[in-house]
């Protein structure tokens, strides 16, 4: 089993209805297996990364975006140093697994 490593959080804007936040992870870490009440953004600015999401794996690299859907369990593995930002509503809420 591979351990779980939060990833370093930057607040970037907030706005009155959407948050973004700098996301930050080094090669190999593998970040919380989590869901969320409502859809977010996912952009990557650098390295890689597999997102696991409803048991498919999402090769993302520098430039890519993805569209995270509501209420389905997913998890990020950087596969190198990376680097994204997310954007997402502000009542946005997250349950955290192990």
């Amino acid at each position: 089993m591979e351990k779980v490593t939060k990833p370093r959080i930057k607040l970037l804007a907030k706005g009155g209805k959407f948050t973004a936040k700098q996301m930050e992870a080094k090669a190999g870490e593998l970040l919380p297996k989590h869901i969320a009440n409502m859809e977010s953004v996912l952009i990557v600015l650098e390295g890689a990364c597999v997102l696991a999401l409803a048991g498919t794996d999402h090769s993302l690299k520098q430039g890519d975006s993805f569209i995270v859907p509501p209420e389905i369990k997913h998890q990020i593995k950087a596969m190198d140093d990376f680097k994204a930002v997310h954007v997402m509503p502000n009542d946005i809420e997250f349950q955290f697994f192990e």
